[in-house]
């Protein structure tokens, strides 16, 4: 196999560009110079890597595992330069992609807790929706993710490539805000008509859960959605409006029902447990990223969780 570095930095380019002429404008070369390395590079290992039928561009199954390689290959390669030239930095900081109900209402607690164990962790944490952060685990473009575990769809995830640890459960609760009594003003167990029902997107795999829960439940008839979107936060600040009941994770509901903005609109029956799990990739081998899981992997169980 005849392989060049510069093939190797211009599927890096691409992944992240997804699109030939503005990764070979990154590259300092002409488009069709640049599409000729890509296919050259194709030829080299063999397997096609990059689906060209897709606007914008994207890699094939065997393009995001190279790209793994690639990057690893390419940064080591970078990492070696530094480290000859005295460049290299002490404070390496790792790329955390998470759900954004995650990001903003688990992490800080989480994070916080961890470093108690394993000592100063400098992270960048990514908000995004959970297909987002996939597909940056999937190409190797963050070191670590935190998403919700769904043990039906595994996420399409190999646990052999995506080893996890999981790090905490919660559950999903009903919310509305309360009458003037203090009582839910929307409650499941109503026979008062329709209820104002705030939903998550279809894609949201939050909204899987709860669609599996109300499956067969006759309450769902009842159920009148006025609202939608894939994010927890949004139906919570909807919820908060006295928009209609919605299911968020408790750890995002606690504040507000603390402080009486929200009360549960049901008991523990229309609870639907989570379970929270921390993913990295087995293909890359940054030294932080091997350095931090080995260090999990000898701490308590209840220093992972949050």
């Amino acid at each position: 196999m005849n392989l060049e570095t510069k093939w190797l930095e211009d599927l890096v380019a691409l992944a992240a560009a997804r699109s030939f002429s503005a990764a070979a404008r990154k590259r300092y070369v002409t488009q069709p110079a640049f599409s000729r390395r890509i296919r050259s590079l194709e030829q080299a290992v063999g397997a096609q890597l990059v689906d060209r039928s897709t606007t914008p561009v994207s890699l094939t199954a065997e393009g995001q595992l190279f790209l793994i390689t690639a990057r690893n290959l390419v940064g080591q390669l970078n990492e070696c330069i530094h480290h000859l030239r005295g460049l290299e930095s002490a404070n390496e900081k790792l790329d955390v992609a998470a759900a954004h109900s995650l990001a903003l209402a688990f992490y800080p607690k989480w994070i916080s807790r961890l470093q108690k164990g394993v000592g100063e962790l400098p992270t960048r944490l990514l908000a995004m929706n959970v297909g987002d952060a996939i597909r940056l685990l999937r190409e190797g473009n963050c070191d670590l993710m935190l998403a919700y575990y769904d043990p039906d769809a595994n996420m399409q995830l190999d646990s052999e490539v995506f080893p996890s640890f999981s790090i905490g459960h919660a559950r999903m609760i009903p919310v509305s805000v309360p009458n003037e009594e203090g009582a839910p003003l929307y409650r499941l167990d109503s026979d008062s008509g329709d209820v104002p029902y705030l939903a998550y997107t279809s894609d949201a795999l939050l909204g899987r859960s709860v669609n599996t829960m109300l499956k067969n439940n006759p309450v769902r008839r009842r159920l009148r959605t006025v609202y939608e979107t894939a994010m927890a936060e949004g139906l919570k600040a909807m919820a908060v409006q006295g928009s209609g009941v919605a299911w968020i994770p408790d750890f995002s509901a606690r504040d507000d029902m603390q402080a009486g903005r929200l009360v549960r609109a049901g008991d523990g029956q229309w609870d639907i447990p989570l379970e929270v799990r921390l993913y990295r990739c087995s293909l890359v081998h940054k030294p932080g990223v091997e350095q931090l899981w080995r260090r999990l992997q000898k701490l308590p169980r209840d220093m992972l969780k949050a």
